[in-house]
């Protein structure tokens, strides 16, 4: 193949991450190439953003596209299943924060809006188009593709950016993928109309029910359509017996904080489910590659980070890669950089999301108990909304917040919760397992 018929990147995968990274690239005088195994639309799940994301969607410039067809988010709402406490967080009250909203997205939706814009700036984009093989080679990367109804054919590039998602072709390739044991879960999830809501901006909240051994999303998308999910440990799920659509109803049905709003609700979609989806490849770079969004690694989605860590990583993705096409000679360094800021954010969330899960009445009892001390509840909140946390003033409050979680294991500085739901005034018999 000619050099000048050389792709500068070709990005496997047209979700978020690798639209992010395309549109980035082709702004910046790239030719880049996506290849995109589905045809958008298409249904996908993780439809609730964070504030921080709004940097990327400025620096895209879709924020006006994203104002005419989303709801805005405003905070959130957590609740004690046992009924007896919960708190609702705005992300204005972020320590420092400089955004107050993010938005609810139907993924399907947002998706195709972020790989259109892609094209409109640059990129080629081919959806429907699998990809077969890859091969590395000192100077390039040699990628065979096959279009629905087509013939196979090869196509090359200076580099490869992975945006493959949960497929983590390249992970799957080199054998990098390492699972979560503790984070082994199982989710049962669907669409519904005419959820109740609350008034005003709290009607855009994104509600979470907390149990002892399970939680529940309730996820506004439109003005009349919301996601509800609930989420368990894999071994729970499985000891049910249930298919997924009689187990997200008779999981609903025993959480009175879910069914307050879901009297007239009536289900709009099939019922999807995912299980054991928390991973982390090992390596995100090799000499001519790199991994960005789901492909590099996945925290569980109780914090909604999914399409912020997506974004985020391949907007960083973008740059790296654009200046390593200016100067090969840094490429080590910088992609040994890169790696480093992703793995870094990541471990902010795993530590979140750990503590979520192995202290789970200790994390809502503090949680749930705020007060004002030393600004850890904005603490909290700055991180829920997308901040790194890798300022020293945030990230001290985040050590004393985990630190007040074990205290409370031991010793009761918050009142205690039974996370237990009441049925009928009564509280219902505590489940078999704990997450």
């Amino acid at each position: 193949m000619d050099g000048a018929d050389i792709y500068d990147v070709a990005i496997i995968g047209g979700g978020p991450a690798g639209s992010t990274a395309a549109t980035l690239l082709a702004r910046a005088g790239r030719r880049v190439i996506v290849l995109e195994r589905e045809k958008f639309p298409r249904f996908h799940i993780g439809e609730s953003l964070l504030p921080f994301s709004m940097l990327t969607f400025d620096r895209l410039g879709i924020r006006e596209k994203l104002d005419a067809t989303f709801l805005p988010k405003y905070g959130g709402e957590i609740m004690a299943a046992c009924g007896t406490k919960g708190i609702k967080f705005y992300f204005k009250d972020g320590f420092r924060a400089e955004r107050d909203r993010a938005y609810q997205v139907t993924r399907s939706e947002f998706d195709k809006l972020l790989l259109d814009h892609s094209r409109e700036n640059g990129a080629e984009v081919r959806e429907e188009t699998k990809v077969k093989k890859i091969d590395f080679s000192a100077d390039r990367v040699s990628i065979e593709i096959e279009p629905a109804g087509g013939a196979r054919s090869t196509i090359e590039a200076r580099y490869l950016l992975d945006c493959s998602g949960r497929q983590t072709m390249l992970g799957s390739q080199f054998k990098l993928k390492k699972m979560y044991d503790h984070l082994e879960k199982f989710s049962v999830f669907a669409h519904y109309e005419n959820v109740n809501r609350l008034p005003g901006k709290d009607a855009t909240l994104i509600r979470m029910v907390r149990g002892l051994d399970r939680w529940f999303w309730m996820i506004p998308l439109t003005e009349t359509r919301t996601s509800i999910g609930v989420v368990m440990d894999t071994k729970t799920f499985r000891a049910a017996k249930l298919a997924p659509e009689v187990a997200l109803e008779k999981f609903i049905a025993e959480q009175p904080l879910m069914t307050e709003r879901m009297g007239n609700a009536v289900r709009v979609s099939q019922v999807y489910s995912a299980g054991d989806y928390s991973y982390r490849n090992q390596k995100l770079f090799g000499d001519r590659w790199l991994m960005a969004g789901d492909a590099a690694g996945f925290i569980d989605p109780v914090f909604s980070s999914g399409v912020f860590l997506a974004m985020m990583s391949a907007g960083r993705a973008a740059d790296t890669l654009d200046e390593v096409l200016q100067n090969e000679s840094r490429r080590r360094r910088l992609f040994k950089k890169y790696a480093g800021e992703i793995n870094h954010i990541m471990d902010v969330y795993l530590t979140f999301v750990t503590a979520w899960y192995r202290d789970a009445k200790e994390f809502l009892e503090i949680f749930l108990s705020p007060g004002e001390t030393m600004q850890i509840a904005a603490a909290v909140n700055a991180v829920l909304a997308g901040n790194e946390g890798k300022i020293l003033a945030i990230k001290w409050r985040m050590w004393l917040f985990y630190f007040f979680v074990r205290l409370q294991k031991f010793y009761a500085i918050s009142d205690r919760l039974s996370l237990i739901p009441k049925r009928n005034g009564q509280v219902a018999p505590e489940p078999a397992g704990t997450v």
